[in-house]
């Protein structure tokens, strides 16, 4: 339907005009060619089809042009000299009676000959009724919204039509030439009367005469088909006009909204429905590989050939990133062009509208597509597969789906990723290997051929050329700068490529220019067509010229293939749709069929119960959290940096100072940052508590990541309340400087917390001992375990120092060098090599283990201590400073977890549960953690399945919408 070839007229074109006679003029090809097109010929059929083409003005021919006269025979020449001896005015008579009878005879002929070419021309328009589903619903629908009335009167009047009528004085010129060609020969009778001009002179004015003759018509010949190409251009404009009215006509009709001309429901347009179900297809994944097999237009073409330029002229705006010689097109740009009342653009995943007959709109589109095109290259890439999907309507647009591709290039240059060559190919034969898909390669006719890259390509993706649109660009360079034009027209036939086409064009995409407009390169590619040799000479045919009539022959290959294969594919995801439901009802036979999305709300849930549950804790549960956690945190501190100092001194006065000035240096430092860092710990572990609780209970462990990355990420955020600090401080110290206990039950609490204090540590200390001299003899003699060389020294060290304390058991905390070399000598003295400082970390524990052991005998002396402790110790040799300093810690932490449960309850939750929100409305937004985070193939298919459903139930609306367009 499409291939350019020869052309052979029908009989109402051969009618038109002799074939002989070749007519010059200028014709709007871009505006006649549709019209032309659109009429049927009911005489197409040819029995001669070796006959040569006719010349243009048969092919430009239109239902509105009109019939030329035919040209008047030439008369038979040779008039022989013959007496006549009747009188001159019978022979006058005669003449004026035989003109009376030819004009009669015309008259009633051209009346016959009128009437005959009007039923001609009556049946040669086509039955309209075949082509009804073209025009849209609204049409039908004017005569009872539009008053014709009014349209009748915007008609042109009677006057104008009158002037596009044939001009009537070049006909009556016409007959005053037929009236001299019959009364010459009168006068020739009379010239052969005359007895003074010889026989030689008279021959040598009939040769004259019928070379005058001849020239004459010839110019009166030219006169009429120049008649006949002005009255085409006056009705060509007329067509102009009508469609410009018509075109603003329903621009009028398609603002309308439900209060204007539709009293119904704007409904999506075809072309919407149809690019829905593609954008739903480009992001889905099967396993069952139901492949997408939708038609959609790919353009494709070298790089710089042209191919983002001829899509503009199609979507009639520069719509697309600008460069010079530079790849600007990094990854596939799926644009859907349909018509409507404002020329405007659109993101898929975005509410902006662009009006496109703005240039700061236009310029922010493509600094937008730019943007979205470098963030989809990934860093070491240069092109991208990812679709960036763009809506474009606007008044006169023809409706179909377009993938631009990034152009093919032959060489990698510096800057681009090494692999960027097979990238492109591989993204290009992905759209071209889908059977359905119109491959619109792109050729630019400036360079030679045999360089490009691209037709090879096409030819292995469809070498039958069934579903290839062939278009050869810059043709006015091509022109100018080609030695042989012909070239050109091998290129458009399809003989010079091995590549096979379904039709071929050429077009002009301007001068080159980033700045020109779409209506200054339609008007340059007009005037380029009309002037060029290659169309007056026949290498090119009007209808394989212009973006225009590219435009048009793409959209009715577009929507031929869709009504073809949209069907088909319906039954394909249809037949997937019940392999998918077959496998959950066998895997998963009592779990609904939830999607991503609602796991994740469901989950959202759950996890705002829990942390809502964290407000319901008790305040005895925080708070013995709390102490006991603090005082596992600071009990070292206590013994090894307090206690232990100040059970060395001598006297209780020198006792007490110790540990005040020990504890005040404690509490401005270290104190309140560890109570900070407990009380978060804390928060933290009692929401990891409640999740896990909560999962016992018949949790789906598909939520676990999600979870554990909620809480991280909370936990992350949360800050705590760093003003607190101050006032804990003060809390602290307060509590520290209390000495006063009140009752014996708080003795006996604060000797019962020193108690247990002590027994751990000491239990540690034996645990590090032991660990240190290796088994016992009854390990080793039970279990078969030996000691190590260095478990052995230590073991020698252990026994030499323990000596030495039996000696001395009111020992300092630290060995003398002295005693350090006593020991040393005497282990050597039995064979065994030791090092000093092994002597004194050996010294370390055992002391340590001493000590608390005389603080454990002393513990238990002071339970009867308290009747003394209330006299302040007066004429008593028991001293129980120590468990006065363990109440004043026990206090400290009993306050200390009193203040932080309160901000734990008070403010800490509460922050936590709104970190947790926005933790969630963050992953939410953030459709690659959801995939991240909830996994496996129970979610994967139904995934699967919710695509399944809706790519079928928008297939079926589709299919039902385009059955009703029909």
């Amino acid at each position: 339907m499409l291939r350019a070839g020869s052309v052979v007229p029908c009989m109402a074109c051969r009618n038109l005009l002799p074939s002989r006679i070749g007519v010059k003029f200028r014709i709007p090809l871009q505006k006649l060619h549709p019209l032309s097109r659109a009429i049927h010929h009911r005489y197409t059929a040819n029995n001669n089809p070796q006959r040569p083409p006719h010349c243009s003005a048969a092919r430009h021919y239109t239902s509105l042009s009109r019939l030329p006269m035919r040209p008047p025979k030439s008369l038979s020449g040779g008039h022989g000299y013959q007496q006549h001896r009747t009188f001159w005015v019978a022979s006058l008579a005669s003449r004026l009676l035989k003109l009376r009878y030819i004009l009669l005879g015309s008259a009633v002929g051209g009346g016959y000959t009128a009437k005959k070419t009007y039923d001609e021309w009556k049946d040669m328009f086509p039955d309209m009724s075949q082509y009804t589903w073209i025009v849209p619903d609204f049409v039908w629908e004017l005569s009872e919204n539009i008053d014709l009335d009014k349209l009748a009167s915007a008609l042109p009047e009677m006057e104008e039509i009158a002037k596009l009528l044939p001009d009537m004085e070049k006909i009556g010129e016409n007959f005053t030439f037929l009236k001299s060609l019959l009364s010459s020969e009168t006068t020739g009778d009379s010239a052969l009367r005359a007895p003074d001009i010889p026989p030689a002179s008279a021959a040598r004015s009939d040769s004259s005469d019928k070379q005058f003759k001849k020239s004459s018509d010839k110019e009166k010949v030219d006169q009429l088909q120049e008649e006949l190409v002005r009255t085409q251009l006056k009705y060509q404009r007329m067509l102009e006009r009508l469609e410009k009215e018509n075109k603003e006509l329903r621009k009028v009709v398609l603002q309308k909204d439900d209060k204007g001309i539709h009293q119904r429901k704007v409904k999506k347009s075809l072309i919407d429905m149809y690019s829905e179900v593609l954008d739903i297809l480009s992001d889905y994944d099967s396993n069952y590989n139901t492949q997408d097999h939708l038609p959609r237009v790919v353009v494709v073409g070298d790089q710089s050939a042209g191919k983002t330029s001829v899509l503009e002229m199609i979507a009639q705006a520069r719509i697309f990133p600008r460069g010079s010689g530079e790849m600007m097109t990094r990854s596939p740009v799926k644009v859907t062009l349909s018509e409507g009342p404002h020329h405007v653009a659109m993101f898929k995943d975005s509410t902006r509208e662009f009006d496109l007959g703005k240039e700061e709109d236009l310029a922010a589109l493509r600094h937008e597509i730019e943007i979205r095109m470098r963030k989809s290259v990934k860093d070491g890439q240069t092109v991208s597969p990812e679709t960036i999907s763009l809506s474009v309507k606007g008044p006169g647009i023809q409706r179909m789906v377009l993938v631009d591709l990034p152009g093919v290039i032959s060489t990698v240059t510096t800057g681009m990723a090494a692999d960027t060559k097979e990238t492109i190919f591989s993204i290009s034969k992905a759209y071209m290997q889908n059977p359905n898909a119109i491959i619109l390669c792109i050729q630019d006719g400036s360079v030679d051929a045999e360089r490009s890259i691209v037709t090879d390509l096409v030819s292995q993706m469809d070498p039958l050329g069934k579903r290839t649109i062939f278009v050869l660009t810059k043709v006015d360079l091509a022109e100018k700068n080609l030695a042989s034009p012909n070239r050109i027209q091998q290129i458009v036939e399809g003989k010079l490529f091995p590549m096979k086409a379904l039709g071929y064009f050429a077009v002009v995409t301007g001068k080159g220019s980033i700045n020109e407009s779409i209506d200054s390169i339609k008007d340059y590619e007009e005037d380029f067509f009309q002037n060029s040799r290659l169309l007056r000479e026949g290498m090119l045919k009007a209808h394989q010229v212009t973006t225009k009539n590219l435009s048009l022959a793409v959209s009715d290959c577009f929507w031929k293939m869709v009504r073809e294969s949209v069907e088909q594919q319906a039954d394909a995801f249809k037949a997937s749709r019940f392999n998918l439901e077959t496998e959950w009802k066998n895997n998963y036979p009592r779990l609904r069929e939830l999607d991503r999305n609602e796991l994740f709300e469901k989950a959202k849930n759950e996890i705002l119960d829990e942390v809502i549950s964290l407000s319901q804790v008790t305040p005895n549960h925080w708070e013995s959290i709390l102490q006991k956690k603090l005082w596992e945190r600071v009990s070292t501190h206590v013994i090894e940096n307090i206690y232990l100092p100040a059970a060395q001194t001598m006297n209780s006065g020198t006792f007490n100072t110790t540990v005040d000035i020990k504890l005040k240096q404690w509490t401005d430092k270290q104190l309140p940052h560890k109570a900070l860092e407990v009380a978060w710990e804390t928060l933290q572990e009692e929401f990891a508590r409640f999740i896990a609780e909560y999962k016992g209970k018949d949790q789906d462990d598909i939520f676990d990541k999600l979870k554990e990355a909620v809480k991280d990420e909370s936990i992350k955020r949360h800050k705590w309340n760093e003003r607190a600090m101050d006032s804990l401080r003060v809390i602290q110290h307060n509590a520290l400087e209390d000495r006063s206990i009140t009752d014996k039950s708080q003795w006996d609490a604060a000797i019962k917390f020193m108690e247990e204090t002590l027994q751990s540590r000491l239990k540690d200390t034996d645990s590090v001992i032991a660990d240190m001299v290796g088994p016992d003899w009854k390990q080793r003699w039970l279990r078969w375990q030996n000691r190590t060389a260095e478990q052995h020294i230590r073991n020698e060290t252990k026994n030499e120092l323990e000596r030495l304390l039996k000696v001395n058991e009111d020992h300092t905390a630290y060995l003398a060098n002295d005693e350090v070399t006593t020991v040393r000598k005497n282990l050597e003295a039995r064979g065994v090599e030791v090092d000093p400082v092994l002597i004194k970390d050996t010294w370390h524990q055992l002391y340590r283990r001493h000590f608390l052991q005389k603080s454990l005998l002393h513990c238990n002396l002071c339970r009867r201590g308290f009747y003394y402790y209330q006299r302040h110790f007066v004429d008593s040799e028991l001293e129980c400073n120590d468990v006065v300093l363990f109440w004043r810690i026990q206090r400290m932490l009993a306050i200390t977890a009193n203040t932080l449960r309160q901000q734990l309850t008070n403010t800490e939750v509460r922050r936590l549960e709104k970190n947790v929100k926005e933790v969630l409305e963050d992953f939410g937004e953030d459709t690659g953690k959801k995939v991240q985070l909830i996994t496996g193939r129970r979610v994967q298919l139904a995934e699967d399945l919710k695509k399944v459903r809706e790519i079928q139930e928008k297939l079926e609306a589709f299919i039902e919408a385009l059955h009703k367009e029909k």
